[in-house]
């Protein structure tokens, strides 16, 4: 599948390691080396990250601590959950920006009990104003 859509775009967030092509060798090494420091540090399955892509968030801790370790390394959320929607949208490729930075501003933080839950609610905001142009790595 070619990148020509919106893909919820910080670079961990917006694309699915295996199923996009059209990223740089080192865009995909940077979206690799992500993925697999959040795997390894929060112990959330490939399941969940794949059933993502299609809407369906596992109300897992595991799997929110996931996207938020994801937004964290990109520096896009802060140790309480809070997002930053001006460095998230600053961390978008150009060609995306127009397109979803209103959908990152609409969304802003979504409240949960806990700052992963925080980051999942606002990634199921994000596909729900963009289901078809959502990914998550």
């Amino acid at each position: 599948m070619m990148v020509k859509n919106l893909h919820f775009c910080y670079v961990g967030l917006l694309w699915f390691i295996n199923s996009v092509t059209g990223l740089s060798e080192e865009m995909q090494e940077l979206a690799n080396m992500l993925h697999t420091t959040c795997i390894e540090e929060t112990g959330a399955i490939e399941d969940d990250i794949l059933n993502a892509r299609k809407g369906i968030f596992a109300d897992k801790e595991e799997f929110k601590c996931y996207i938020k370790c994801l937004m964290a390394q990109m520096a896009c959320i802060d140790d309480d959950g809070i997002i930053d929607v001006e460095a998230t949208i600053a961390v978008l490729p150009e060609e995306y920006r127009d397109k979803a930075a209103p959908i990152v501003t609409k969304c802003g933080t979504k409240s949960g009990k806990t700052p992963c839950e925080n980051a999942w609610l606002t990634h199921q905001c994000y596909y729900k104003e963009a289901p078809d142009d959502y990914f998550l790595i």
